[in-house]
């Protein structure tokens, strides 16, 4: 199954958040293990995120970016805002510039649901969204460990997606024969 959420107004907004539902439902019947559903949606995460790169370059114009901030600011501000209709906020996490959380006070995903069923304490719900920043950053060269850290669904006040940028995927340029 692959959709391209692109929320225009608020009615395709709810019909993606209830279809996301009753796949992660169904996923939860398919699979007894939490880690193979969180496996699941970061896998189907991360195959949106590289397809969706290439329609987020077209769409947002945005320009080569020149740093890791830069490139976290521009998750935040642009790619949440133009697909989830949200805008986190960005923290680094540490001196060398390389981690950093989005913090959604408001997670559109979360919106139809009050809780998870304790026997799924270990479901990390919205773990889709950490394979498709993977997803798309790899597409541009970047290689990341993405993870949710805090989720309103398991009692935090926040949801917190952590971003730590490893390296940059070099791109070696053919030789050119004389």
């Amino acid at each position: 199954m692959f959709f391209t959420p692109y929320f225009l107004n608020w009615q395709s907004r709810e019909l993606f958040v209830l279809t996301y539902g009753a796949l992660v439902a169904q996923l939860c019947k398919d699979y007894e293990k939490d880690e193979d559903v969180n496996k699941y949606l970061d896998n189907m995460g991360y195959n949106i995120g590289i397809r969706l790169v290439e329609d987020f370059l077209a769409r947002s114009a945005v320009k080569k970016c020149r740093s890791y901030s830069e490139t976290a600011n521009i998750i935040a501000q642009v790619a949440f805002k133009m697909y989830l209709g949200v805008t986190p906020t960005v923290a680094c996490s540490n001196t060398v510039r390389n981690q950093f959380s989005l913090i959604l006070v408001k997670n559109p995903l979360v919106d139809f649901v009050e809780e998870l069923p304790a026997s799924r304490s270990s479901l990390c719900y919205c773990s889709i969204l950490c394979g498709a920043i993977r997803g798309a950053l790899e597409m541009v060269h970047l290689i990341a460990e993405v993870a949710l850290i805090q989720d309103t669904l398991k009692g935090d006040d926040v949801t917190e997606i952590a971003i730590t940028f490893s390296n940059k995927i070099e791109m070696k340029k053919p030789k050119r024969n004389k």
